[in-house]
């Protein structure tokens, strides 16, 4: 018998100390680069699966792009930009106030699809157009609406609302190109926006980069009198 040869093997097979890799640790080890490698672009690939991943979760529930269709914004909105919807904003218990631009889901209320809007009046304001001077009024209050379409007025419909409870009244910047609130009065839900429906506040304008800019929010309809003065 070749005793030489077999107490060779066994010692062969015993040589690794406690410190040492053992001897398959490199075959697994390009078993797993095999692996990589056998995606198209390799490590590459994998880098660029995670980076779209990661953009689809951020925009899904942080940072969503929103495309203008109409004009019904305009002068702070135009049609083609890309604006950057903030989907945290209502989330940890707060709600739109009024001056805030909204993304919002109007199916059933106003149509199948997205809209943007602004907020004139929440739960419980009582929203009035117009005055003698053409002008709006909130809980008694003539508001001052310096984002206006310029030529535009408050409204060519006059209307007396009370918002109810956990909904919106909104208008569009462009009152005379706005397909708005003030159009559903009779419909279900009278033109009402509901709080759940609202996707995000609109915060800047991302594209054009030559447009680049904060969307403008109202403080004076922010700082009306509380809800609830009708008059």
């Amino acid at each position: 018998m070749d005793t030489e040869a077999q107490q060779t093997e066994r010692d062969r097979s015993s040589t690794a100390g406690p410190g040492d890799a053992p001897e398959d640790s490199g075959a697994e080890e390009g078993s797993r680069s095999a692996r990589l490698s056998g995606l198209p672009g390799g490590r590459f690939t994998v880098v660029l699966l995670a980076c779209v991943a990661f953009v689809l979760l951020f925009s899904t529930f942080v940072l969503q792009p929103f495309q203008i269709p109409s004009r019904s914004m305009e002068p702070a909105l135009h049609v083609g930009d890309r604006i950057l919807v903030n989907k945290l904003a209502y989330r940890f218990g707060d709600e739109p106030r009024r001056g805030d631009v909204v993304v919002f889901d109007g199916t059933e209320y106003f149509g199948e699809g997205d809209f943007v809007k602004r907020v004139v009046g929440t739960g419980g304001d009582r929203v009035v157009c117009c005055d003698a001077r053409g002008r709006l009024a909130v809980n008694g209050t003539v508001v001052d609406e310096p984002y206006l379409h310029p030529g535009d007025e408050a409204s060519s419909v006059p209307f007396d609302v009370v918002v109810p409870t956990g909904r919106l009244f909104v208008l569009g910047d462009h009152r005379s190109d706005s397909s708005d609130s003030r159009d559903r009065l009779g419909s279900p839900g009278g033109g009402m926006v509901p709080v759940e429906r609202v996707l995000g506040r609109a915060e800047w304008v991302g594209w054009p980069f030559s447009r680049w800019s904060s969307v403008g929010h109202s403080g004076a309809l922010a700082e009306l009198p509380g809800r609830g003065r009708h008059g």
